[in-house]
């Protein structure tokens, strides 16, 4: 049964906020755009929430949480948002592929962002996929704190 009485995820105020940590850190490292900015947070909220590739973000605790992840990123990863925003950022890929996925974030921290990065991920029903050509950067909010990391991709294909 849909719920036609619970809002948007993208006018939570704290989505709100988040999706501009997104969009302006991810301007600040690579100099471009994730999306078309237009002035209005909830509708750029909303864009990146329904944007035809994968946005998928954690914070900054030792064992990180993932905080973000839009449409794409929930249908890929098999999972509704408020299971998805209690999930630890690690169980995204593997136990195999979790040394490789610590090392690319460290890469990240440090440069800021990475592009090019390629990896096997698993969604929560354990179907696993290989992610092409993503750009990993770091989130900073307002002040220029770090308070987590990103990652989009447009590309990924299912593993046999």
């Amino acid at each position: 049964m849909v719920r036609n009485d619970i809002p948007p995820i993208w006018t939570n105020p704290s989505v709100l906020a988040w999706s501009q940590y997104l969009l302006n850190s991810f301007r600040r490292w690579t100099g471009r755009d994730l999306i078309a900015r237009f002035g209005s947070k909830q509708g750029e909220a909303e864009a990146l929430f329904g944007a035809p590739f994968v946005v998928v973000s954690h914070g900054t605790e030792p064992d990180p949480i993932l905080n973000y992840g839009n449409q794409a990123a929930l249908r890929l990863w098999e999972m509704d948002w408020d299971r998805f925003i209690r999930t630890p950022s690690r169980m995204t890929a593997e136990p195999v592929h979790q040394e490789e996925r610590r090392r690319i974030l460290a890469v990240a921290q440090e440069r800021g962002y990475v592009e090019g990065y390629r990896g096997i991920r698993i969604s929560a029903t354990g179907r696993r996929f290989l992610v092409t050509d993503a750009i990993l950067w770091n989130v900073l909010d307002d002040h220029d704190r770090l308070v987590g990391q990103a990652a989009m991709f447009r590309t990924w294909r299912d593993m046999h």
